[in-house]
């Protein structure tokens, strides 16, 4: 990808905000992020697409697991830059309440930056941080690693 090659050439980061762009999942869902310094907080505005329960309603599952998979994805391009996107080797998603119909926030902590795998864990929420809705651990390969 471009972007990643621009920010990797000049020694720099990527531009966040024209990676999500340029990703045309994450338009679909409206993921933003929100950066100050080094910490990076996505979030998934709401929108009546995203509900997979009508009924209660509720978000998809498959939406809150994507939002937190490109969560993940954009801490390590901004904590380890390469010349490709990471690529997942193995995730698993606590579901731990109902998504409702409101803004969702997440925020990913990398646990463990190898050489070729990084280990990173991630929270979203909706009103309060102390109370997350989903939770992701996961392995991601990154290219550029002997």
């Amino acid at each position: 990808m471009d972007i990643l090659a621009k920010g990797s050439r000049s020694g720099g980061r990527p531009d966040l905000d024209e990676l999500i762009a340029a990703i045309p999942y994450c338009r679909f869902l409206g993921i933003a992020i929100d950066r100050k310094g080094s910490e990076i907080t996505t979030i998934l505005p709401y929108s009546d697409h995203l509900i997979g329960n009508a009924t209660l309603p509720a978000l998809h599952g498959g939406v809150l697991g994507a939002f937190m998979e490109v969560t993940a994805i954009l801490q390590i391009a901004f904590d380890a830059p390469g010349p490709a996107l990471p690529k997942p080797v193995d995730i698993t998603i606590d579901y731990l309440r109902s998504g409702r119909p409101v803004d969702t926030f997440g925020r990913a902590h990398i646990t463990k930056l190898g050489r070729r795998v990084i280990n990173v864990h991630v929270e979203t929420w909706q009103d309060e941080h102390t109370r997350p809705i989903a939770a992701l651990r996961g392995h991601f390969l990154v290219a550029g690693g002997d």
